[in-house]
């Protein structure tokens, strides 16, 4: 049996934030952010506003760091105990909302260990004491919609996505004026991220008629806008905000590939920022996988109106065509350009490789994988090699 979750209710377009005053019959919100952009814009307070015209006690949660640790998960799992809330609000980008479901798991369950929920689809009932809205103000991670939330293990360089659809937001907020203040590099890398999402769920393994939809949707509206977006324009930037949410609606369901394997081990060895390790990965996997599911890439080929007419052509132009937006993002097209030296990048491939292989996502990749071929297209994606195995 198969199956689709999504957030039972999505509030979007301009001001949306607003709609949280319809949150009534609750008595407490905890909010978690990350540093000081959202407080910087007004919107943390507007948002402190809306809840407190609902009826709601409020406290802040403040100072998530990118790829937030085990221990920041702890801390404020004991913050929420202390405070006792049964609604959870994380507003900002990917890590205060990945971190905010971790809190979840903990503040309702404080005698689990993160050995007890890391591994896929094994965590407890949640809602016991809480439901939980994601409110993104970047466009890219979809974490206000997804089943997923990565955690970084600081004392070994390895991230972890926990995966299971208890941790599925109940309400997410697409307020589009939220991601007008994102600079262009962040606009690019996580712009990156939600085309590889989509593009990874639409080959995935445990995609569907659902799923793919979704995916192609966001493949096509992301070509269309992420460039614009990049370059400032307001109307591209909402078209983003959307089409990141519609890219992370199927792949929380289908699941993902190997870039994101790759991703999160490198991410977190290299110091490189998620979405910029997709993009330096993105092209590559794409020709890996392409032995096992180039009529699919072709398909999104055709949908984008790219040149060719054989599988082969249209796959090709796919992968030229992620590497020129990539170019007009101003992401550099490997590893090496993006400072990874040849030294430090020697003596970590082979451990990178061997823990791509045991990350979540590698199950769902359409082509079976091992450590010797992950090697093989970490290698390509440093040196900026042609994979043709």
């Amino acid at each position: 049996m198969a199956r689709f979750t999504l957030p039972r209710d999505i509030y979007f377009g301009a001001g949306a934030i607003g709609e949280l005053k319809n949150l009534k019959g609750y008595k407490k919100a905890f909010i978690v952010t990350g540093g000081h952009s959202m407080r910087k814009t007004g919107f943390l307070q507007k948002l402190e506003d809306v809840l407190k015209e609902a009826g709601l006690e409020t406290r802040i949660y403040e100072g998530v760091e990118p790829d937030p640790s085990i221990e920041r998960v702890f801390d404020g799992a004991k913050a929420m105990r202390e405070f006792e809330p049964d609604v959870i609000v994380a507003i900002g980008g990917g890590s205060p909302m990945d971190a905010a479901k971790a809190m979840w798991v903990f503040y309702e369950y404080p005698d689990k260990t993160f050995d007890d929920i890391k591994d896929p689809f094994t965590m407890p009932k949640l809602r016991k004491k809480a439901i939980f809205v994601g409110i993104p103000s970047t466009s890219g991670t979809a974490s206000e919609v997804t089943a997923f939330s990565v955690i970084t293990d600081y004392s070994t360089n390895i991230k972890y996505p926990l995966a299971d659809f208890e941790i599925t937001p109940d309400i997410a907020v697409l307020d589009t004026d939220i991601p007008q203040a994102m600079p262009k590099t962040l606009t690019a890398h996580t712009g990156m991220d939600a085309l590889t999402h989509a593009i990874e769920a639409y080959v995935a393994t445990a995609r569907s008629d659902f799923s793919d939809a979704l995916a192609l949707k966001a493949i096509s509206d992301i070509f269309d806008s992420l460039l614009d977006s990049y370059n400032g324009d307001k109307e591209a930037r909402g078209k983003m905000h959307i089409a990141q949410c519609l890219a992370g609606m199927s792949f929380s369901n289908a699941l993902l590939g190997i870039a994101h394997s790759i991703a999160h081990k490198t991410g977190a060895m290299f110091h490189i920022p998620h979405g910029c390790c997709n993009a330096i990965l993105l092209p590559f996997v794409i020709e890996y996988n392409s032995r096992a599911c180039m009529e699919r890439y072709a398909q999104i080929a055709k949908m984008l109106g790219l040149p060719g007419s054989t599988d082969k052509q249209l796959t090709d132009s796919l992968v030229e065509a992620v590497r020129a937006l990539n170019k007009k993002l101003g992401i550099q097209p490997t590893y090496r350009e993006n400072g990874v030296s040849e030294e430090d990048f020697k003596a970590h491939a082979q451990t990178i490789a061997e823990n791509a292989v045991k990350d979540p996502c590698t199950s769902s990749n359409p082509r079976t994988t091992n450590a010797e071929n992950m090697l093989k297209v970490l290698t390509c994606a440093y040196y900026g090699e042609d994979v043709a195995f």
